[in-house]
């Protein structure tokens, strides 16, 4: 079983920046892949970015340059999201998916709202 603690989020003007973190813990560790997908009101799911364990990134193409997804340990991945726009208003939620057997977990979600 995989727990996911997100941190971060809430309001902030068009233009600024938020950072999030998400913490996961296990009784075992194992190669994974974790990121952070987001979800507008009246919309679905999207990507926004994923990270492997070996620290290989894949991106939404319309988010590439503002936004910046890292490992900074083992167990935390951190988003950064710079130049923010209101159309990213929407809810962030974390991402693992285990690389044996593609098991996969999610976050209860944290806000994102960027007023204009």
């Amino acid at each position: 079983q995989v727990q996911l603690a997100e941190s971060g989020g809430g309001l902030v003007q068009a233009g600024g920046s938020l950072r999030l973190a998400c913490t996961y813990s296990t009784s075992v560790f194992s190669s994974n892949t974790m990121g952070w997908y987001r979800q507008a009101p009246g919309k679905q799911r999207e990507l926004v970015a994923t990270i492997t364990s070996g620290h290989n990134t894949n991106y939404a193409d319309s988010l590439k340059g503002r936004f910046t997804i890292s490992r900074d340990s083992r167990s935390t991945v951190t988003l950064q999201m710079n130049s923010l726009k209101p159309e990213d208003t929407a809810v962030y939620y974390c991402y693992f998916r285990r690389l044996a057997g593609g098991t996969e977990y999610w976050g209860q979600g944290t806000q994102v709202t960027v007023s204009s």
